[in-house]
């Protein structure tokens, strides 16, 4: 019997087979989940910092990350701890950006977003299939342990 994550990872793949398709999710799906984190992590937070105080845990963004990892945790041990240190580069990408950019995080992350987007519906454009989430929601949070599955394979560690 295959387990679930076998399984979406593989429902996944049938949408994904094509080399350009696959390259432009290389570069666009990490950039989806960033600009994500992003959005989140530019809500005003003050309400959260008066709950939390003022940590790494007090803005929304690490609040849907949490999340986040539950999701993976509950598909695959190995997958959610790969995942969680990519979430924390996220939220730390998003502190050092919003310190030193000109421009406000949340301007630049929708910006990226809808970049991102595009290049993902190019890349099924091009496969002739259409993206895996229209069938089913959780296939947007698939996306990225899918990618993350094949440098685990490469390094040969158990997902």
């Amino acid at each position: 019997m295959s387990r679930k994550i076998d399984t979406l990872l593989e429902e996944y793949g049938v949408s994904h087979k094509n080399e350009t398709n696959k390259a432009i999710h290389w570069i666009c799906v990490p950039l989806i989940f960033w600009s994500i984190v992003a959005l989140l992590y530019s809500i005003p937070n003050t309400q959260l910092q008066s709950i939390l105080g003022a940590n790494f845990f007090s803005n929304w963004a690490s609040i849907a990350l949490l999340l986040v990892s539950i999701y993976y945790m509950s598909l695959s041990r190995s997958l959610a701890i790969g995942m969680f240190a990519f979430s924390i580069i996220c939220v730390h990408l998003c502190e050092f950006l919003e310190t030193y950019m000109q421009v406000p995080l949340w301007q630049t992350s929708l910006v990226v977003f809808v970049l991102a987007w595009i290049g993902q519906f190019y890349g099924h454009k091009v496969e002739g299939k259409k993206p895996s989430f229209l069938k089913d929601l959780q296939f947007l949070l698939i996306g990225p342990g899918w990618l993350l599955h094949f440098i685990y394979k490469r390094l040969e560690i158990k997902y």
